[in-house]
Parts: C-alpha cells; sequence; structure tokens
C-alpha cells in the first residue's frame, strides 16, 4: 500500500486550496449533530491515561482521516474535558468549541482527496451521559475504576472523533492505569507494560468499527485468554462472582456461525460487570459488555448476534436500529427454536399479543427516546418472521448469511433491507408486507401466518 505521507504531499500540490469548513453534524434524524461532514476518518490512535483516585483521565488522540471537500476547518465531537493543543499534519491548529463540536482550523487549507493526521491532547474528568430514554452512557465510574459505554454519544465523553455510525474506522487504544489493575477495549491486545507503580495496556481493532461500539474498561477483572475450537481468541474480563455462562460463547458463537456465517471479528470474548448498573447490556465489538444484572444466556445469545447485525452490519442512521435489535432478537427465538424446542411461533404469537409492541412502526421510531424501545426489537423480528413465512426457510436463512456477507464492516439502510429481500425473493414486490410490519399504525389484521 502507497505510504499516507506520498498522498498527502501529491494531494496538496498545485496551489492554493481555498476550502470550506465542514459541516458540524451529518443530518441524522435523531441526532443530527453526531459525526462531521468533510472528512472520513480511517483511524484513531489513542494514547491515555486514567487515575481511578482522582477521576482524572489524560488523552492524546491521533486522527487519520481524509478530506472529501476541499476543507478550511472541520469539528470533531466532543464532550466535556479541555483541549490543550491541536495539529494537523505536525502543524499547530487553532481550535473552538461550541456544546460537543471542537473546530479544528489547519493552517492551510486541505484539498479534497487528502490523507491528513488530527493530533489533539485534552484532560480532565470524564462524563456520564442521560440519554433521552433516561438510560446511562459515557464514562461510568465504578470504585477502582470505569468503564466506557458509547450508545448513541457516549464514546464522545472520552476521545474525539466523528461519532456517527456512518464513519467507522480502525483503533489502537493505548491506555495506562496503576499497576494491578485490568484495561480492556476493543480488539486485540498488544503490548503491556509496566514502569514503576503504572501498567500500559494495547489493544488493536483491526476491522472497521463505529465508535458507539467503543468500549473501556479499567477496574480489578479476571482476565482470560483461550480459543474456540475452530481457533478463534476469545478474550474475557469478569468482575466477582458471575457463574458459568461467559464460559458458553464458544458453544454460542459456533451455533450462530451456523446460522449467519462466518464470524466476522479477529477475537471474541465479553466483559462482565456486577458493579456497574447502566440497566442494559451492550454489544461493544468483539466483547460485549454486561452490567448488574444482564447477563443472561438470552441476552448472551443476542449481544453476540449483534456482532454480525449492528458491529459488522452498521445502521447507516438511527432511524435504522431496527436492523440491529430486530435481527438480534429474532436471533434469541432462532436459539430458542434450535437449541431449547422453543418454536419460533410461539415467539411470534407471544410478541404479536403484548401491546407494547404496536407504540410505533420500528422503521420510523418517533423520536430518539425510542429507539431503544420494544417496538424496534419485537415488531423487528416480526417483520423477519413474517419475511421467512413469505419467502421460505431456505430463502430466509440464505437472505440472514447473505445479507451479513454482502454489507460486511459496512452500513446499511432499512431500504437497502428491502431491496436486497426483494432481490432474493425473484423481484417480487413485497411493499404491503414492509407497510404492515416496518411501517404501518397499529397492530396488523393478520397474526402469525
Amino acid at each position: 500500500m502507497r505510504p499516507r505521507h506520498q498522498r498527502r504531499a501529491r494531494a496538496q500540490r498545485g496551489g492554493e486550496v481555498r476550502g470550506t469548513a465542514g459541516a458540524a453534524g451529518v443530518g441524522d434524524p435523531y441526532f443530527p449533530e453526531l459525526g462531521n461532514g468533510g472528512y472520513d476518518v480511517r483511524h484513531y490512535d489513542l494514547t491515555l491515561a486514567y487515575d481511578p483516585a482522582t477521576a482524572g483521565l489524560t488523552g492524546t488522540a491521533a486522527i487519520d482521516a481524509r478530506a472529501t471537500q476541499d476543507l478550511s476547518a472541520f469539528n470533531l465531537d466532543l464532550t466535556g474535558l479541555t483541549v490543550s493543543a491541536a495539529t494537523v499534519d505536525g502543524r499547530p491548529a487553532a481550535v473552538s468549541r461550541t456544546g460537543g463540536e471542537l473546530t479544528v482550523r489547519p493552517v492551510a487549507a486541505l484539498r479534497e482527496g487528502a490523507d491528513f493526521r488530527t493530533v489533539v491532547r485534552y484532560s480532565g474528568r470524564p462524563r456520564t451521559l442521560t440519554d433521552p430514554d433516561g438510560s446511562r452512557e459515557g464514562w461510568l465510574r465504578t470504585a477502582d475504576g470505569a468503564v466506557a459505554l458509547g450508545q448513541p454519544a457516549g464514546s464522545a465523553t472520552w476521545f474525539p472523533g466523528s461519532h456517527h455510525p456512518s464513519d467507522k474506522a480502525t483503533y489502537r487504544v493505548a491506555v495506562t492505569v496503576p499497576k494491578g489493575l485490568a484495561a480492556v477495549s476493543n480488539g486485540e491486545p498488544g503490548e503491556r507494560r509496566t514502569s514503576g507503580n503504572r501498567t500500559t495496556h494495547t489493544w488493536r481493532t483491526s476491522q472497521p468499527m463505529a465508535s458507539y461500539l467503543a468500549t473501556l474498561a479499567v477496574g480489578r477483572y479476571r482476565t482470560t485468554d483461550t480459543r474456540t475450537p475452530a481457533g478463534l481468541p476469545v478474550h474475557s474480563a469478569v468482575r466477582g462472582r458471575v457463574g458459568t455462562l461467559p464460559d458458553r460463547v464458544p458453544e454460542v458463537l459456533a451455533w450462530a456461525q451456523r446460522r449467519f456465517g462466518p464470524y466476522p471479528f479477529a477475537s471474541a470474548g465479553v466483559i462482565v460487570d456486577p458493579s456497574v448498573d447502566a440497566g442494559y447490556a451492550l454489544e461493544t465489538q468483539n466483547r460485549p459488555f454486561f452490567g448488574r444484572g444482564s447477563l443472561d444466556l438470552a441476552t448472551l445469545v443476542h449481544e453476540l448476534a449483534h456482532q454480525w447485525y449492528g458491529n459488522s452490519v452498521s445502521p447507516a442512521t438511527w432511524r435504522d436500529m431496527w436492523l440491529n435489535e430486530g435481527f438480534a432478537t429474532y436471533a434469541e427465538w432462532l436459539y430458542g427454536e434450535d437449541v431449547e424446542g422453543v418454536p419460533v411461533d410461539r415467539r411470534f404469537d407471544t410478541a404479536y399479543a403484548a401491546d407494547a409492541n404496536w407504540a410505533f412502526p420500528p422503521a420510523d421510531p418517533p423520536a430518539a427516546a425510542d429507539i431503544s424501545a420494544a417496538p424496534v426489537y419485537e415488531r423487528g423480528a416480526m417483520a423477519l418472521h413474517r419475511v421467512r413465512r413469505t419467502v421460505g426457510d431456505a430463502a430466509f436463512f440464505g437472505i440472514l448469511r447473505d445479507w451479513a456477507a454482502a454489507h460486511r464492516h459496512g452500513n446499511a439502510s432499512t431500504a437497502d433491507f428491502t431491496r436486497f429481500v426483494e432481490r432474493r425473493a425473484g423481484g417480487r414486490d413485497l411493499s404491503a408486507l414492509w407497510q404492515a410490519w416496518l411501517y404501518g399504525e397499529g397492530r396488523p389484521a393478520a397474526g402469525r401466518p
């Protein structure tokens, strides 16, 4: 591959560039200020140090990106924290703050197509956010450390970036913590180095990741490094006594691969911390997080299924959340049918009878507070079961595998999915199905087919 600095040199030749400022958001229907216009992030290199005694975080974020327009200035999403300096391609850059937007103005405008590196130095006490639905995310402190959870906007509390699922990137995270504490992130572990009373832990994510799936857990975790029978590395971190469910990751993954196709990442695992009362589990890439009361077999199946649907195939916008949650909920139903002898039809009937599942259409939640509500999960799963009954099992299970393969490490929308299904159904017009189960108001008259 051609070295990046060579491309930068060529891209900036040919006279002065008169760029314009990139947009302060990508215009998501529910979170319009998340993400940023004018560039595409390729890689984050985060060098962090966290002191649980003071709750202080210091960080240097080196962000490799490519300009998608002639760019005089651009924004990064950052909530709280104090920025002390920034550079673009090694030259000091001016910065300013407005709310959760950090504006960076390089000395010289960047030409469209140019690769560039932004380095931001920052520090402070990261915040915990309360979402529109009342749940907590961002930086969650524990007795001896912290856990970072990012759906939908919490990653901006601990590193600057383009925090919309449509801008995926690779990562390197190196975090220094007091000796004796573990620091666990996404991807694969790298060098671990101790100097005095501090240890630096390094993690690398080589497959693209949406920033809301990035995590960091610091604390007194028991870490394990094993492999599945097929050779996939499994790196897990567990606090306290949580039973044997974490040991079932290889078993559940083997089932999921039979249903959904090859596992899309280079490693797997879980992070389990009952001291964190987040109120939910989260499908953080490679190793989903489970807090207090959230670890059970059905949820383990759900979060591991997200590695295909949500993590590898990420939503184009937050309106497409049902493509995450409807698929993962249907995975629970399939596991129940395949392994526990509970027919999917029975799960469908139970969901169909529940009034809460008909509050709004899953493909068009009314507000940001609704993107994790019941219809997105259960009515989304019911829509998939209607597809199954319409096209037949052979075609349906081919759709599940091929959808994950076609959009591997990318993004997709509801319109992408409906077109994909209709093509695989021989060009049939399924608009009545989509209207009834994804877009229509109220409970359809017909129940299970």
